[in-house]
């Protein structure tokens, strides 16, 4: 006979290191259920959820969103799904992370740019060098911010 969920909502957000409205916020957005609720409205949690919630955070930390987590979730329990599934959506994610990163070196970069053309700290507000130059590349730009 399978042991009856007997965890609490506290107990499960002390066991797993997130608040309970975190756990309830996973609920809503229908990525951890409660195994049952008492009459009194309580829910209660089995060993399941604690793997279920580590899964989810352990997943938030590779950068998935709660909506590809979801689908994770989905294709792990699809029948008709398979590792090549699960791989596909890493290999997405993978590459929309490394477009951010190169998206903030560039960032960096112009940065780095401006602050070395900023060479007199005491100089007023007006002769700032830095927004000067973001004044300049802005009318270089026709003043169109969608340009």
């Amino acid at each position: 006979m399978k042991p009856r969920p007997g965890m609490t909502i506290g107990k499960l957000a002390k066991r797993t290191g997130i608040s309970a409205d975190a756990i309830r916020f996973y609920e809503d957005e229908g990525i951890l259920l409660p195994a049952e609720k008492t009459e009194a409205g309580y829910r209660l949690y089995g060993e399941d959820a604690v793997r279920r919630v580590s899964f989810i955070k352990h997943a938030q930390q590779c950068g998935m969103t709660l909506s590809e987590i979801r689908q994770l979730i989905d294709l792990k329990s699809d029948g008709g799904s398979c590792c090549g599934d699960v791989r596909t959506l890493a290999i997405q994610k993978k590459m929309q992370i490394e477009e951010k990163i190169q998206t903030m070196l560039a960032m960096s970069r112009a940065l780095t740019e401006l602050i070395e053309i900023c060479t007199d700290e005491d100089r007023s507000v007006d002769e700032c060098p830095i927004l000067s130059a973001l004044e300049s590349h802005l009318e270089k730009r026709g003043d169109d911010p969608e340009a």
